[in-house]
């Protein structure tokens, strides 16, 4: 959010589903939970002025896709990581275009590539997000919005907390994304280990048939 904010955006609304009061001036905290149509609809009535949608909202259940109950946690996680981005594209679409097109950031992850042992649900919920976005920009498109997908491995973020390896800090992130869209880009790869994963998709040996591994 600061990021933003030094940027020049001259408010940052905060969703989440409990939000808190506001500690830097600019910052207006909203109650919001992807997975609620009814509310994702009415944020949009209220927040006329975004030209700006984040959507990085997410949840991963670690776990083996054979194990018993993984067939809810998929869709769990669909719910979140797939279906909700897909919401909010659809009900502030009309507020971007009344407000000149502006621009869509879908943060996804380099698990939108590939598969982890324990991440089979979390994958494959993060490749539909993926999917979904690159279906979404040609229609954005028509109305002069610009959608961004960006890929990157560990934030430093308090999902990634307890998880070992380098952590890409978000206001580190939030400068990418600001140069690249600047630039007109439609995906980013904002560190070396997702930049090495996409690089791995063409090789003979696709990179995410090597890191499956029994649980």
């Amino acid at each position: 959010m600061r990021g933003l904010l030094e940027a020049g955006a001259a408010k940052v609304y905060a969703a989440s589903r409990n939000p808190g009061d506001a500690d830097m001036p600019g910052v207006v905290p909203v109650r919001l939970d992807v997975t609620q149509p009814a509310r994702v609809a009415a944020l949009a009535e209220e927040l006329r002025d975004v030209q700006l949608l984040v959507n990085n909202a997410g949840i991963l259940e670690g776990g083996a896709l054979l194990q018993e109950g993984s067939a809810d946690s998929l869709q769990r996680q669909f719910e979140t990581n797939a279906v909700g981005p897909l919401r909010l594209v659809q009900a502030f679409a009309p507020v971007l275009a009344r407000n000149g097109g502006g621009v869509v950031l879908n943060v996804v992850s380099v698990l939108s590539w590939l598969t982890l042992p324990g991440t089979g649900a979390y994958s494959a919920s993060k490749a539909a997000a993926w999917a979904l976005g690159n279906a979404l920009r040609g229609e954005l498109k028509a109305q002069g919005t610009q959608l961004l997908a960006v890929h990157c491995a560990l934030l430093d973020t308090d999902m990634s907390r307890g998880m070992q390896g380098d952590k890409l800090a978000p206001e580190a992130l939030v400068a990418q994304c600001l140069t690249a869209l600047q630039e007109g880009q439609s995906e980013l790869l904002a560190d070396a280990t997702t930049r090495n994963v996409h690089a791995g998709l063409a090789a003979q040996s696709p990179v995410y048939l090597g890191l499956l591994a029994p649980m």
